[in-house]
């Protein structure tokens, strides 16, 4: 007869700024694996933190039971993993914007993987052969020997997953909760993760497997679509509170993605009457690259590209995880050093011609998971948006009524104008990605460039980010590239292609 592990009943936290909507009613039991599902913002990171106990409850209303493991505590048993695209750790405050790019920085600073899963294997136990033939077993398992030498920074987002997924599995956890595990993976990538979550679901305790314990795998998740074969068992979170367990089949049956144009017909015309601001140039080009090459070490990332874009043409620029596709938009927008050795031409102006990175920057607007990361103050979510009007990332000046006004406007379009005085550190994952998004449209850009745009956001969200793309992109002279690991995320208006390979 199946137990349950975890247990809530009428939980309200001892925080009231940390309590859910109504009393939380919540049961994991030994024998399933869950996907806790719901739009962002919906309190689906509240109710895991207070799984995890991070947000304690009022007397005894979460009961643990891990008799069958060799510590009763949900500290010893309990693993929670967030996919955040981190280089450092999780609170990292040094990373910067452009750290990622600077070759100095990767030199002096950045820890290889090896010596990052070293630290994880030694703080999560003893040092004993057992314990050195399970690391070399779940090495194999994920493919990790040819990365130990690599550095951190250098990683791509599918090796940056596998390496978190190690460092938690060194500790043997009863429960694995696991943030949105497939954002920014190519389809390779999270069909092999998938497969690899599968198997940490399916281990039975044999010591000559990969996985020596038997492992309860969580999925927090915005999309149905993203909820794999092996999770029987969904819990939603809708406006704070914890709703009934249903079975996965029945929950996606009943969660069909929109496939209707969801933003409304007045802000899309007023999106289109924005005033037209002159162009920068009267090139007919808004990027030439010509013989550009970008090496690391003993590893190449982009080899002898020639590449046009033509004003008014949209992009969609696709590739695997690791084939470049970051790097070469920062080439673009000055964060990488090397873009100064490079023939580079933006608006039909060579780079190093005499122009700032300001100068550059000014007619660019810009989101991408590296951006996502650098901003990590508790700051008002509107002056975050303000700082896309000067190109500040962790810099924010006082803003104008003018300018207070242009971010509330695009903060409306994208339905977090109610979250302008909200520090940004308290949005979800999702709401944070919308008012990053916002932030690259302020400055009403000649040059749109989007970088994984719709990371995290519910099926909802995705769909409205669409149509404001789409809507932006009909005004005259108005330049877009976009990067998605996700055919359907592409808005109808692309033009152009362009794939990359990845070098090995």
């Amino acid at each position: 007869m199946t137990r349950p592990i975890i247990q809530i009943s009428g939980g309200i936290c001892k925080m009231p700024r940390w309590r859910m909507r109504k009393p939380v009613d919540f049961t994991l039991f030994d024998d399933e694996h869950m996907a806790i599902v719901g739009r962002n913002g919906s309190g689906k990171s509240m109710l895991v933190d207070i799984l995890t106990g991070r947000h304690p409850l009022l007397a005894d209303q979460i009961a643990y039971d891990f008799s069958d493991c060799d510590s009763p505590l949900a500290s010893d048993n309990i693993r929670y993993i967030a996919f955040r695209d981190t280089y450092g750790g999780d609170n990292d405050r040094t990373y910067f914007l452009q750290q990622r790019w600077n070759q100095m920085e990767i030199d002096a600073e950045t820890p290889t993987t090896g010596e990052k899963l070293e630290e994880a294997f030694l703080l999560a136990g003893s040092d004993s052969p057992e314990r050195r033939r399970q690391q070399q077993r779940l090495y194999d398992r994920f493919g990790m020997q040819q990365l130990l030498d690599k550095k951190m920074i250098l990683l791509s987002s599918g090796e940056l997953r596998k390496l978190k997924l190690l460092s938690a599995l060194f500790a043997t956890p009863r429960v694995l909760i696991i943030d949105n595990p497939f954002i920014g993976l190519d389809s390779d990538t999270r069909n092999n993760l998938a497969q690899l979550l599968e198997e940490i679901a399916h281990a039975s305790g044999n010591p000559q497997e990969a996985y020596a314990t038997k492992c309860q795998v969580v999925l927090v998740l915005s999309r149905p679509e993203e909820i794999p074969q092996f999770v029987g068992t969904v819990v939603e979170v809708d406006n704070m509170t914890v709703g009934e367990r249903q079975k996965r089949d029945t929950y996606i049956y009943n969660n069909v993605a929109p496939s209707e144009a969801i933003l409304p017909d007045d802000k899309r015309q007023q999106i289109i009457k924005l005033p037209t601001q002159a162009s920068t140039a009267d090139s007919k080009e808004v990027v030439r690259m010509t013989d550009v090459s970008i090496r690391y070490g003993n590893h190449t990332i982009l080899s002898s590209l020639n590449w046009v874009v033509g004003k008014g043409e949209r992009w969609a620029l696709s590739g695997q995880n690791g084939a470049g596709k970051s790097t070469l938009l920062s080439l673009i927008c000055a964060d990488n050093p090397q873009a100064y050795a490079c023939d580079i031409a933006l608006f039909g102006r060579s780079r190093g011609s005499g122009e700032t990175i300001w100068q550059i920057k000014k007619h660019i607007g810009y989101v991408s998971p590296e951006m996502h990361r650098s901003y990590n103050r508790p700051i008002p979510t509107v002056k975050v948006v303000a700082s896309g009007l000067t190109d500040s990332v962790g810099l924010y000046v006082r803003t104008t009524d003018d300018d207070r006004q242009k971010c509330l406007f695009w903060m409306d379009i994208f339905g977090i104008k109610d979250k302008a005085d909200t520090l940004f550190t308290e949005l979800s994952s999702g709401e944070q990605r919308l008012a990053l998004l916002a932030r690259a449209f302020v400055k009403d850009p000649e040059l749109l460039i989007l970088d994984e745009p719709l990371h995290g956001l519910d099926n909802f969200n995705r769909q409205l980010a669409k149509d404001v793309i789409t809507t932006f992109c009909q005004r005259p002279d108005k330049t877009l590239i976009m990067v998605t690991h996700y055919e359907e995320e592409l808005p109808p208006i692309i033009t152009n292609r362009l794939h990359l390979l990845r070098h090995e």
